[in-house]
C-alpha cells in the first residue's frame, strides 16, 4: 500500500513538474510559444511541435502585418520520403507535398562514386546543380548528336525534354539538386528508364530491333533498380552526328561565368537562363547569395512563380497576394518554398554571422524582376507622394536602380 502511495506522490510531483517545464517559458515567440507580449495569445496547453514551433516564429503571429488566407508555400525535404538504393538515394518534393508548387517539381539526389542513377528521359525538362563532389552527365538528342561531361560543385546541366540521359557519380559521396518543370513529376508517362522499357517489351522484337540473340537481354534487371552501383567509365563516345557543344551543350561551368554586380553590396548573385545557358529555354535560375542580416528587396516576378531552395543558412520572406493577404514564412537549410505567379515578397538573412544561400528557379527562359523601389522611383514623385502619403523629398528621392540585395542597415 505503502509502495502504491509513494508510486501515486510522485506521478503527481512529475505530473505538476512536467506542467511547470511546459509553461514556464513565458517569453513568447522566440521561445516559441503564441504570446506578444502586448496582452495578445497564450501559452500552448496542448500537443505541439515545440521544435518547430522555435523554428518558425513567424507561423506563431508574430508578424502584424500578416492577414487574410494565404496558403502554405513552405515545404522540407526532411518532410518528404527517402527512398534508398543500392548505390545512393533520392528524395522528391512534388505537387502532392506542396501543391501551390504547379510549375516545378524536385529533388535531391545523392551518388556513391562510380553509382548511376540508370538510363532514362522524361517529357519533361531536367535542370541539375552540383553542390556536393563531382559526376559525369551524358546525353544524346534526336539528331544523334551526344555530350559527355564532368560537372563539379557549382556547376549545372540541362537536358530538355525527352533527351536520354545518365548520371555517374566520380568522388566518394556526390550530391545535386534536380529541377524538373512540371509539378506533378511523379504522374505515369513523366519517367522512362530503359531497362523497364527493355523488360516490357517481347524479346523477340528485342532482337529483330538490335540484331542480337534473344539470350543477350534475359539478365536485364526488373524492377529497374533506379541507381545502381558501378565502377567509372573512361569509354570515350565517338560517331554519331558529333559532339554538342557551344550554345548547344548540355553543361554550364560556373568558372566561366562570373558573378553579377550588385549594387545593394548585400551579396552575390549569379544569374543562369538562356542569355548565359541557351540550352536551357525552360528553366531559368539565379543562385544567390545574401550576407548576415541583409535583405533580397521587396519585388516580384511579372513572368513566372518563384521556386526556391534554401543551401545554407537561415532567413525569412513574407509573401503579398493582393486583396490585403500576406502571410510570414520562416526557412533554413533544406527548406524549398514557393512565391506564386506575380506576388510580391523579400527575403531577409535572420542570421547575425552566417550567409543565407539559396537558389531560386523559374519555369522560363529569362529571369526576370521588378524592384518595388525602382518602380516607385520612376513614377511621378506627386503620384507616388499622394498614393503612399509620404513627403515629397522622399519620392523624389527614392533609388532609380535596383538594389536586389541590400547589405544591413
Amino acid at each position: 500500500m505503502r509502495v502504491l502511495q509513494a508510486s501515486s506522490l510522485l506521478l503527481t510531483i512529475w505530473g505538476a513538474s512536467a506542467s511547470v517545464i511546459e509553461r514556464q517559458s513565458q517569453g513568447g515567440f522566440e521561445d516559441g510559444q503564441p504570446i506578444d507580449g502586448n496582452g495578445k495569445g497564450a501559452p500552448f496547453s496542448g500537443g505541439t511541435n515545440h521544435e518547430l514551433d522555435l523554428q518558425n516564429p513567424d507561423n506563431l503571429g508574430r508578424q502584424t502585418t500578416d492577414n487574410g488566407v494565404v496558403p502554405n508555400i513552405k515545404w522540407s525535404f526532411s518532410d518528404s520520403k527517402t527512398r534508398i538504393l543500392r548505390g545512393g538515394w533520392v528524395r522528391e518534393q512534388v505537387v502532392t507535398d506542396l501543391p501551390t508548387s504547379k510549375q516545378i517539381a524536385s529533388a535531391q539526389q545523392h551518388l556513391t562514386k562510380g553509382s548511376i542513377r540508370e538510363l532514362h528521359w522524361h517529357r519533361v525538362a531536367e535542370w541539375g546543380y552540383v553542390y556536393a563532389g563531382s559526376i559525369v552527365v551524358s546525353g544524346v538528342n534526336q539528331d544523334g548528336q551526344f555530350e559527355v561531361a564532368k560537372l563539379e560543385e557549382g556547376d549545372i546541366w540541362y537536358f530538355p525534354k525527352g533527351v536520354g540521359h545518365t548520371v555517374q557519380g566520380l568522388e566518394d559521396e556526390n550530391e545535386f539538386l534536380l529541377i524538373f518543370d512540371d509539378g506533378d513529376f511523379d504522374a505515369v508517362g513523366t519517367t522512362f528508364n530503359v531497362d523497364d522499357w527493355i523488360t516490357h517489351t517481347p524479346k523477340s522484337i528485342l532482337a529483330k530491333n538490335f540484331g542480337l540473340p534473344e539470350s543477350v537481354f534475359g539478365s536485364v534487371p526488373s524492377p529497374n533498380p533506379y541507381i545502381l552501383n558501378s565502377t567509372i567509365d573512361n569509354h570515350n563516345v565517338t560517331g554519331g552526328n558529333g559532339e554538342l557543344t557551344g550554345n548547344a551543350s548540355f553543361a554550364y561551368y560556373a568558372k566561366d561565368h562570373p558573378l553579377e554586380e550588385v549594387p545593394g553590396g548585400g551579396g552575390t548573385l549569379r544569374i543562369v537562363d538562356s542569355s548565359t545557358f541557351p540550352i536551357a529555354t525552360t528553366v531559368a535560375a539565379t543562385v544567390v547569395t545574401l550576407k548576415p542580416g541583409a535583405l533580397r528587396e521587396l519585388h516580384w516576378h511579372p513572368n513566372a512563380e518563384e521556386w526556391l531552395y534554401f543551401h545554407k543558412g537561415q532567413g525569412r520572406a513574407t509573401v503579398f497576394l493582393g486583396s490585403a493577404a500576406a502571410r510570414t514564412f520562416n526557412f533554413r537549410a533544406g527548406d524549398t518554398g514557393v512565391f506564386p505567379d506575380n506576388s510580391g515578397h523579400y527575403i531577409e538573412n535572420t542570421s547575425d554571422t552566417e550567409d543565407l544561400v539559396w537558389i531560386e528557379i523559374y519555369k522560363s527562359d529569362r529571369v526576370e524582376d521588378i524592384s518595388l523601389t525602382q518602380w516607385l522611383a520612376l513614377t511621378p514623385a506627386g503620384v507616388v507622394a499622394d498614393t503612399l502619403k509620404i513627403p515629397l523629398d522622399i519620392a523624389e528621392n527614392l533609388q532609380k536602380e535596383k538594389q536586389i540585395l541590400i547589405q544591413n542597415r
